[in-house]
């Protein structure tokens, strides 16, 4: 396994040569995921291969990480396993990414050399939840530091219906 993958591929170019990628890639290296993560330490596990069905050039593969996420309900850290299998047929147009079997999402590549780094995190960045939260109950803890739980029961109750004012006026007749 490599310790350094290249920083841009032509995975047409691999394709045609049946090329393989296996390496890590540093988590802090990838910059859109940068700002989800509460530490990014760490590296993902790549394993791509690059071929032909046919006319098709497709990239397959699987991608591993454990990501350190921030839990949108109490703001601590939230481990988040990365386990996914990668299925991409590879075009240049939208034109053809209709046109790829069911199985295959499209990679759209636009020049010769694309950023691997691009591919995995798309990839990665597909595989979190819009909000991450643990799978327990979990506490929200106030700027001074006193922790309330969620209750689904507590409802804010009023003592003066806020309303009230309004009868006044109906019942005086000065709007």
């Amino acid at each position: 396994m490599l310790d350094r993958l290249p920083e841009y591929i032509d995975p047409l170019h691999l394709a045609d040569k049946r090329g393989q990628l296996k390496g890590k890639l540093p988590l802090r290296s990838l910059d859109r995921l940068a700002n989800m993560l509460t530490n990014d330490s760490g590296a993902v596990l790549v394993d791509l291969f690059f071929g032909r069905e046919g006319r098709l050039a497709k990239v397959e593969g699987h991608i591993e990480a454990v990501l350190e996420l921030e839990c949108q309900n109490c703001l601590e850290a939230l481990i988040w396993p990365i386990d996914c299998e990668i299925k991409l047929g590879i075009v240049t147009s939208i034109d053809q990414a209709n046109r790829l079997p069911e199985e295959y999402e499209p990679l759209i590549i636009d020049e010769e050399k694309t950023p691997l780094k691009k591919i995995i995190e798309d990839e990665i960045l597909l595989n979190l939840p819009a909000f991450p939260k643990h799978q327990h109950n979990c506490i929200i803890k106030k700027n001074n530091n006193i922790s309330v739980s969620l209750l689904e029961n507590d409802k804010p109750s009023f003592s003066e219906n806020p309303f009230s004012v309004l009868a006044k006026f109906k019942n005086t007749g000065d709007l």
